[in-house]
């Protein structure tokens, strides 16, 4: 609502140099795809450049790069396993281009999504500038699900933008003025923390639903779970690192947007069991009672149907049924969120991990 109150500035003209950023471990399935797309895309040649920043694969991706002939493809290979963070810690700062352009070895670029990232430079207010991923493999029920809640984050990307800056970046596709990019831990989450250190500093993040990539989402749901866990755990581990991010006074609706759109939804498992608690101790008052309402004993009935729902999902015969498998994924990424955090409390990183392809 308070965004229809901004006027959308216009994105500008601007092309800068640029680099663009490929994190790959063991990506031989897809690596030649991606650089193919790369070099295809609609940009002058003279202004790009492609990085892949392979972390020390053995499957054959290196080879796969190499056997590009083109003077704007450069393999930096990590020989130690480290983590996408550490390998980028150590190349970024190599990079030729004024714009570093981060994404992962299996999304693909519309032709002209570069140029849409690119233009919104042409405003020296703009630090980081987010592209729109969608999911092209949505016949499975945890990739709908997921594709279902991803429709809604784009909207609230869009509105976010408008009316201060986009929270936190998406890895696929997004762009950094290089001389903001720093160095980051091996457990830090790139595409999150960095934006929050722009925006920290004065800067303004812009999404820009235009520029589009597409990837597959994770296969199954056990590969959401270990991606959601990972993601929130990283991301609040950000989140303490940039206090200022949440502090109003410093950064104005950014704050806002930030604790309610994620600080707030990753500690919705607490809030769930809060509820359900609550509301069996109140329906049982209204029971013993004996007053006739039954305002908490509806609101208890609703939450159990709702687990009753996602409970559905261990007999085969109903996974297919759209409501039961939602339902479960609902449930599922807030158990995942749990753990996310617990890890955190514990003092458990993830710096290291295997995509879910």
């Amino acid at each position: 609502m308070l965004s229809r109150f901004r006027r959308v500035p216009m994105p500008g003209r601007a092309t800068p140099s640029v680099t663009l950023i490929v994190s790959a471990f063991n990506e031989a399935g897809c690596i030649g795809a991606k650089i193919a797309n790369a070099l295809a895309i609609e940009y002058p040649d003279q202004l790009l450049d492609v990085m892949v920043i392979s972390d020390a694969s053995d499957d054959g991706t290196d080879e796969i790069v190499r056997g590009f002939d083109d003077p704007r493809i450069q393999l930096c290979r990590m020989e130690t396993r480290s983590g996408k963070s550490a390998g980028l810690t150590q190349f970024c700062p190599q990079a030729t281009g004024e714009i570093l352009v981060f994404t992962d070895a299996n999304s693909i670029f519309q032709p002209d999504a570069l140029s849409k990232l690119a233009r919104h430079f042409e405003d020296p207010r703009v630090g980081y500038s987010v592209g729109r991923q969608c999911y092209s493999n949505i016949e499975s029920s945890s990739s709908d699900s997921e594709n279902i809640y991803w429709s809604i984050e784009l909207m609230i990307k869009a509105w976010e933008s408008r009316l201060s800056s986009v929270v936190g970046a998406d890895g696929a596709i997004y762009a950094l003025r290089k001389e903001l990019f720093e160095s980051l831990s091996a457990e830090d989450i790139n595409d999150f923390l960095l934006p929050l250190k722009v925006v920290a500093k004065g800067y303004r993040g812009v999404f820009d639903s235009e520029a589009v990539c597409f990837e597959d989402a994770a296969p199954d749901f056990s590969g959401e779970f270990r991606r959601k866990r990972r993601i929130v755990n990283r991301s609040m581990r950000a989140v303490l690192k940039v206090p200022a991010a949440m502090n109003p006074f410093r950064v104005g609706w950014f704050a806002v947007q930030l604790i309610g759109h994620k600080v707030l939804r990753w500690f919705c498992p607490l809030f769930l069991v809060v509820m359900l608690t609550t509301s069996a101790a109140l329906a049982a008052a209204e029971v013993s009672r004996g007053s006739g309402e039954s305002f908490y004993t509806a609101l208890l009935g609703l939450q159990l149907c709702g687990y009753g729902t996602a409970f559905l999902y261990v007999f085969k015969s109903l996974r297919r049924v759209r409501l039961v498998y939602v339902a479960y994924y609902f449930l599922m990424v807030n158990v995942a969120s749990a753990r996310g955090l617990a890890m955190l409390a514990a003092g458990n990183a993830i710096g290291v991990w295997k995509p879910e392809r």
